[in-house]
């Protein structure tokens, strides 16, 4: 089949002094955010080209297509299709969530506490029939306090552009205007009267709070707050007292908060503490005090705590620790439980308020494993939790656990409905040295009866960006190949925030080359201790991980048998340039700002993907995107792949596949996703010669 051709049209670029030719830099469209949500809007000679791509994909993993089929049925076979979640309890209904074997969305259930009669009040393949669409994305599904109505958010193009709904329970009827283009949180006032909203702007950036009186259909919508930094984005929530709503706005780096009190029946929103380049902070109330979580003075986090907000007087509750992420609380009348991250691992303490002893809470014998909690009632005046934990092998299991008694009771285990034995797995934690003497986690799951002696075939997952960690936690997705001797490694690479707040610093801005590095040097780690050899390993990303795929492909592409990469972040230096796109100003502190800063410039020049492809080998490649994706442009990895194509000098296969209908976290539903999962899955068999 003729491999698909772009057309060139070679436009020279200037920025500090360098220039540069692309020659396909003219399908970005002016008018992108538009054609994100109407895809009619898309230029017709990139739609054809795109569709040629999905057909010269289709037609290169025709044979696999048995293959996909198997890996779905194996896929969806260790889900429990029929399933329930374990319950939440406000004041009059239990709550949860059950999904069913011909369902791809969850359905909301409720029944009144000592009550047999269930009752459905959300059914989300009914709502997807309803709209008649083909991609259907939940934002937030908020019941409100007297339980009598029920708020939902949808996007139905995959762009993130969310529309709220409010309706009547009993009635089924929607009892006040659509509200159009926010970004998906809803929050009710205590009273009910209102919801609050964040509103997108042109850009696709959450910089206005609004308050929405229930009934409205014609009126504008209250402005409670407005953010006027472009770079930040603003959220609403309430205490966990239910006496403060808190207003925050950030970007990744600097934080700020305001407040205001439940009762005000014309909200003022009043600052906390002024915003201050590279601090972040979380105000929360309970029980009289307000409780700050925050990283001034305390490079991975400390907890402080002040009697008022009017008059601060900040004494420490929880100190910092080098290299140990101090999170959050969470806040019941006698208890606070809070969390620690090192070593990529994470750690659970609960404080008794009465004693102030704190002590961990252990549950598990594994090492490697990812502990979790939950409440099980709105009334905070129980020593009643939900604890649970999952591993690389053992599969979540969540217990109802008492904090004065210490007895744990198993409520419910996930079930793998086609079988599994966790003894059959092996999982190890190792570090390695990095190019600079850094160690760097890595966690690796195996088959018991897979070989180390250099004949396996290896998936290294990677990210490393945002001060996004990657938890241990158990992927029933990922046994199809692990079934099949490819062994599973995640590198806990820098950029992330397994190792505190130093370890994500490590790896962005004029530090972010050590991200790729620490990937580089874990694939060297599992070639030389056996694990997998030169030209049988693949490498895996999405998204920001996508630009470390695009990054390492670059410059050691003999390494890998072959690459997958997911909305791949592969066009950085052209995205970084151009201010108006949603994501660009609010990441100056991840990635820098190449277009007033040279040094930036210079750097991100150096590695980004697109401008450092080389006249050489490359190894197999598999690039995903989706039309609607508004967080990285599917031109990105268009113009990639069309550049990709020009120069490499080998045979091996380069497929791009385009989602016309989807967003940055690809299909919706249950089964679509699941056929993402093994459409990339059958790529890595096909490769690795395996099936």
């Amino acid at each position: 089949m003729k491999v698909p051709q772009l057309r060139k049209k070679p436009e020279i670029k200037s920025c500090h002094n360098v220039t540069w030719e692309d020659n396909y830099s003219w399908i970005h469209q002016k008018d992108i955010l538009e054609v994100l949500k109407d895809k009619n809007k898309l230029d017709p000679e990139v739609k054809e080209y795109l569709i040629k791509e999905n057909n010269f994909t289709d037609y290169h993993l025709k044979e696999t297509k048995p293959l996909q089929k198997k890996l779905f049925d194996e896929i969806k076979g260790r889900i429990k299709l029929d399933d329930e979640s374990l319950p939440y309890r406000d004041h009059t209904y239990d709550y949860w969530t059950k999904t069913t074997v011909e369902g791809n969305y969850s359905i909301k259930l409720r029944k009144k506490i000592n009550s047999k009669d269930v009752e459905e009040i959300w059914n989300g393949d009914k709502e997807k029939e309803k709209l008649g669409v083909e991609y259907f994305g939940v934002g937030d599904l908020e019941v409100s306090h007297d339980d009598k109505l029920l708020a939902y958010s949808l996007d139905t193009k995959g762009s993130e552009y969310y529309t709220i709904f409010i309706k009547d329970i009993s009635s089924n009827r929607i009892v006040t205007k659509e509200i159009k283009e926010t970004s998906g949180s809803i929050i009710f006032s205590l009273d009910d009267k209102y919801i609050f909203y964040s509103k997108l702007d042109n850009n696709h950036r959450a910089r206005k709070i609004f308050r929405h009186k229930i009934g409205n259909f014609d009126d504008e919508d209250e402005l409670i707050f407005e953010e006027k930094s472009e770079a930040f984005t603003v959220s609403i929530g309430i205490s966990s007292d239910e006496k403060y709503y808190f207003i925050s706005t950030s970007d990744h780096n600097t934080s700020e908060q305001y407040y205001f009190s439940i009762n005000e029946k014309l909200p003022k929103p009043k600052l906390i503490i002024k915003r201050e380049k590279g601090i972040l902070y979380s105000v929360n109330s309970w029980d009289g005090k307000f409780y700050n979580h925050t990283n001034k003075d305390a490079e991975d986090f400390k907890i402080d705590i002040s009697e008022s907000l009017e008059k601060q007087n900040w004494k420490p509750f929880v100190t910092g620790k080098n290299e140990v992420l101090v999170g959050g609380c969470i806040f019941l009348k006698n208890w606070i439980i809070r969390s620690e991250t090192s070593e990529a691992l994470d750690k659970l303490f609960v404080r008794n308020i009465s004693t102030d002893k704190e002590e961990e809470l252990t549950f598990s014998e594994e090492k490697v494993c990812v502990p979790n909690i939950s409440l099980k009632q709105k009334d905070r005046n129980t020593d009643e939790i939900y604890i649970g934990y999952s591993s690389p092998k053992t599969p979540s299991r969540v217990y109802s656990y008492n904090l004065l008694t210490k007895s744990k009771k198993l409520l419910k285990e996930q079930e793998i409905p086609s079988g599994h034995n966790p003894d059959d797995y092996i999982v190890e934690r190792v570090e390695y040295e990095s190019h600079d003497g850094r160690m760097v986690p890595l966690t690796i799951t195996r088959h018991k009866k897979t070989k180390i002696d250099g004949s396996a075939n290896l998936l290294l997952y990677g990210y490393g960006s945002y001060g996004n960690s990657m938890s241990p936690s158990f992927s029933s997705t990922r046994l199809s190949l692990i079934d099949r001797d490819i062994i599973w490694a995640t590198a806990h690479i820098r950029g992330g925030m397994e190792k505190g707040m130093k370890w994500w610093k490590e790896g962005k801005l004029t530090n972010k080359k050590n991200t790729f590095e620490d990937y580089i040097y874990a694939a060297k780690y599992l070639i030389e201790k056996k694990y997998s050899a030169n030209k049988k390993i693949i490498g895996m990303g999405g998204s920001a991980g996508g630009l470390l795929m695009g990054a390492v492909v670059n410059k050691e592409p003999q390494l890998f048998l072959g690459i997958i990469m997911a909305v791949p972040f592969v066009d950085s230096l052209t995205t970084n340039l151009d201010h108006s796109l949603p994501l660009t100003v609010g990441e100056f502190d991840e990635f820098g700002n190449a277009k007033d800063n040279k040094e930036h410039f210079d750097y991100i020049f150096s590695y980004a993907p697109y401008n450092n492809i080389k006249k050489m080998d490359y190894p197999h490649i598999l690039i995903t995107t989706s039309l609607s994706d508004n967080r990285v442009l599917f031109d990105e990895p268009a113009k990639f792949t069309a550049k990709l194509r020009d120069f490499k000098t080998d045979n091996n296969l380069l497929l791009l596949k385009t989602e016309m209908n989807a967003g940055h976290g690809g299909k919706s539903g249950r089964d679509g996703a699941i056929e993402e999962i093994a459409f990339d899955y059958a790529f890595a068999l096909k490769i690795s010669k395996k099936n």
